[in-house]
């Protein structure tokens, strides 16, 4: 990637007091806030991380956006999973490059955006058109186009059956994800993961029986909390506020069917 800022390029603004604007820069076109008007052709050419000025005199601080930047920034139809979210679930469904994928509940294309760019083949469930159809932009908007040959956002209901096999993984963002348990373990191959995003209690116990049930070994819940802290100088504390519960995150492994298990040796 170029580090001089190109016409196309998605911005985001950062002004004096942290307040970040998301903007995709276009010759001739201009960014209008409460801080004055900036022209875009100010920042075509220069360097990311650049300062600018707007016509008010007030100070702007130029990068291209992180895909924890974009994902706070852009369009929604759907609530997302949020970024502090996303680390966890890579590592549990263990993607990597050539990783086959289902995500079932694509949302606003969060988490799908998460999840291509840590290499994965993704295949959609949606059930709503409009989300899809937002998902499919976002992530075209932020990864290119060239990325939709790993992606492919299905009008269907989860709950009604998967048709993919040999899955390395089958991610979940549905309120019942306990009734896809039984289609997930047809789908995924064996030592394949499933990871669910659930916000409430009730679904944790019922997405765990559920996997007592099945074909499944190693399951585990959690919650990731997010605080930051403050520093300056020699005042370094705990931040008044911080990012809480926001789902439980429950993961499990797909074991091989019976047929597999070895006799006793001797």
């Amino acid at each position: 990637m170029s580090a001089e800022l190109q016409e196309g390029d998605k911005v985001l603004l950062i002004d004096h007091k942290k307040r970040r604007y998301l903007i995709e820069l276009r010759a001739g076109s201009a960014f209008h806030s409460h801080a004055g008007i900036l022209d875009h052709d100010v920042l075509i050419g220069r360097p990311e991380g650049c300062t600018v000025r707007t016509t008010r005199g007030l100070r702007l601080l130029a990068f291209r956006p992180t895909l924890a930047d974009f994902v706070l920034k852009m369009p929604r139809g759907a609530q997302v999973i949020y970024p502090k979210d996303h680390g966890p679930i890579l590592s549990f469904a263990d993607i990597g490059p050539g990783c086959r994928v289902l995500e079932s509940g694509v949302g606003s294309g969060a988490l799908s955006m998460a999840l291509l760019r840590g290499g994965a083949d993704v295949v959609g469930y949606e059930v709503r058109e409009d989300f899809a159809a937002r998902a499919a932009k976002n992530v075209e908007s932020f990864l290119g186009a060239e990325v939709l040959d790993r992606y492919r956002v299905e009008l269907r209901d989860c709950y009604e059956g998967i048709d993919e096999v040999d899955l390395d993984a089958v991610v979940l963002d549905l309120p019942e994800p306990w009734r896809v348990v039984a289609a997930a373990a047809d789908a995924l191959r064996p030592g394949g993961r499933l990871v669910a995003y659930t916000p409430s209690v009730p679904q944790v116990m019922a997405l765990r029986e559920e996997l007592d049930r099945g074909p499944f070994a190693l399951a585990g819940t959690f919650e990731h909390l997010q605080r930051g802290w403050y520093v300056e100088g020699q005042a370094v504390r705990p931040d008044h506020r911080m990012v809480a519960h926001t789902g439980f995150l429950t993961h499990a492994r797909r074991v091989a069917p019976s047929g597999g298990e070895s006799e006793p040796a001797g």
